[in-house]
C-alpha cells in the first residue's frame, strides 16, 4: 500500500482559496487524497486539476454553503459515512465587516452560522466518527482575536473563542482514544477575508501581516509536534504555557456555595 493510501483523505472547507487553499496544496503534497468544500465550484475545480496534476493525488470537489442546512448535512452525511476520511480541516469562515455599533446584523448572523455552527457540526460529527474508528484528526481554524476580544469585532473573535474552547473540550474528551485535535490561531493572513467585506491590508502594519503558506506551514509544524493549540506568531511557547496554567489556577474558586467576601459588603451592617 502506498504513503498516500495510507494517509487517507483530508477533508477541508473553505478550500477554494486562501488559508484553505494552501492547506490542500500542503496536505496534498504530504499524500492526502482530498475533499475540498467550497461554494465556488469553478475555483474548487481549478484548485483540484492542478493539485491532481502536481501530485498525482485523487481530489474531489463538493459545491457547499455551509450556512445553508441542506448543504452542511450532506458534507456532515460524507463525513460520517466515507470510511476513508481521515482528516478534517474545518476552515471555512467569515471576517467581520466593521464595529459592531455599525455592522448588519443579519450579515453577522450568517458569519456565526459559518464560525460557529458550521464548524461545531462538522467538529462533532468527525470527532464521534474517528473516536467511533479509534483514528482520525480534527484541526479547527480560530485566531488570535479569541485572546484579544478588545481590539476586534466581538462577534467574530467571540466566534473564534467558540472555536479555541470547541477543541480544548475535544481534545479533553478525545484523550486515549487515538484522535488528534488541533485549534490554529492565526493573526492577520494575507487573503481574500478582508476583501470580501470591503477592507484592505493596506490598513495594517505589513510586519503584523503573514503570508497564508507560511501560516500553513507552521500550523503543521505545531501539528506535528503533538500541538493542541498553535499560534504560528508566538516566539516563545512559555507565554501560552502560562496563560493556561493562570487559567487553571482559577479552577478552585470558579464555583463555591457561598459569594467571595468582596461581594458581601454591608451584609452585616449594624442596625
Amino acid at each position: 500500500m502506498s504513503k498516500r493510501e495510507n494517509k487517507g483523505v483530508a477533508l477541508v472547507t473553505g478550500a477554494s482559496s486562501g488559508i484553505g487553499a494552501v492547506y490542500a496544496d500542503r496536505l496534498a503534497r504530504r499524500g492526502y487524497d482530498l475533499l475540498l468544500v467550497a461554494r465556488d465550484k469553478a475555483r474548487l475545480d481549478e484548485l483540484a486539476k492542478r493539485l491532481g496534476g502536481e501530485t498525482g493525488v485523487k481530489v474531489e470537489v463538493l459545491k457547499a454553503d455551509l450556512t445553508a442546512r441542506s448543504d452542511l448535512l450532506a458534507v456532515e452525511q460524507r463525513l460520517r459515512n466515507d470510511a476513508a476520511i481521515s482528516l478534517l480541516v474545518n476552515n471555512a469562515g467569515l471576517g467581520p465587516q466593521g464595529p459592531l455599533l455599525s455592522a448588519d446584523i443579519d450579515y453577522l448572523d450568517r458569519m456565526i452560522a459559518l464560525n460557529v455552527g458550521a464548524v461545531n457540526r462538522l467538529a462533532i460529527a468527525a470527532a464521534q466518527t474517528f473516536a467511533a474508528r479509534g483514528h482520525g484528526a480534527i484541526v479547527n481554524i480560530a485566531s488570535v482575536v479569541a485572546l484579544i476580544p478588545e481590539i476586534f469585532s466581538g462577534s467574530y473573535s467571540g466566534s473564534k473563542a467558540f472555536v479555541l474552547n470547541l477543541t480544548q473540550a475535544l481534545q479533553s474528551e478525545l484523550a486515549g482514544k487515538g484522535v488528534r485535535v488541533q485549534a490554529v490561531l492565526p493573526g492577520l493572513t494575507r487573503t481574500e477575508i478582508f476583501d470580501r467585506v470591503g477592507r484592505s491590508f493596506d490598513e495594517f502594519d505589513p510586519a503584523t501581516v503573514m503570508d497564508a503558506g507560511d501560516l500553513v506551514d507552521a500550523a503543521l509544524a505545531g501539528f506535528d509536534q503533538g500541538e493542541t493549540v498553535t499560534i504560528p506568531s508566538l516566539p516563545d511557547v512559555a507565554d501560552w504555557n502560562a496563560a493556561g496554567a493562570a487559567r487553571m489556577a482559577l479552577g478552585p474558586n470558579l464555583s463555591r456555595n457561598k459569594p467571595a467576601d468582596r461581594y458581601r459588603v454591608g451584609s452585616s451592617v449594624e442596625a
